[in-house]
C-alpha cells in the first residue's frame, strides 16, 4: 500500500480513549438516570408509585435508542480514538516485526 494514499489517521493516547469513554459512558448512565426519575415523578403526579427497578428497566430500554441519536458526537469521538489507539498499535508492532528481522527502516 502507498504511503501517500493512505488516509491519515490521527493517533490517540491510552488516556484521551479512557476519557472519551467514560465521558460517552456517563453521558448514558446520566440520561437512565433521568429517565428513571421522570418515569417515577409522572408516576406520582398520576397517583401510581412505580417501583425504582421497574423505572429503571424502563429508563434502560428507552435510553439505549435515544443515546445513539442524542450523543451522536461523543460515540464518534470515541470510535476516532479507538481507531488511533489500534493504528498506533499497529504502526509499533510492524516497527517491531522490522526490527526482529533485521530491518532498520531507514
Amino acid at each position: 500500500m502507498n504511503e501517500r494514499n493512505a488516509k491519515p489517521v490521527p493517533t490517540a493516547t491510552k488516556g484521551q480513549l479512557f476519557r472519551d469513554v467514560a465521558l460517552y459512558s456517563g453521558a448514558r448512565l446520566l440520561l437512565v438516570v433521568v429517565i428513571a426519575a421522570a418515569i417515577i415523578g409522572i408516576g406520582l403526579l398520576v397517583g401510581v408509585e412505580v417501583p425504582v427497578l421497574v423505572a429503571a428497566v424502563f429508563a434502560v430500554l428507552i435510553s439505549l435508542p435515544l443515546s445513539l441519536v442524542l450523543f451522536k458526537s461523543l460515540r464518534i469521538r470515541v470510535n476516532e480514538s479507538i481507531a488511533g489507539v489500534d493504528e498506533g498499535r499497529r504502526r509499533a508492532r510492524a516497527e517491531l516485526q522490522a526490527k526482529l528481522r533485521g530491518e532498520d527502516g531507514q
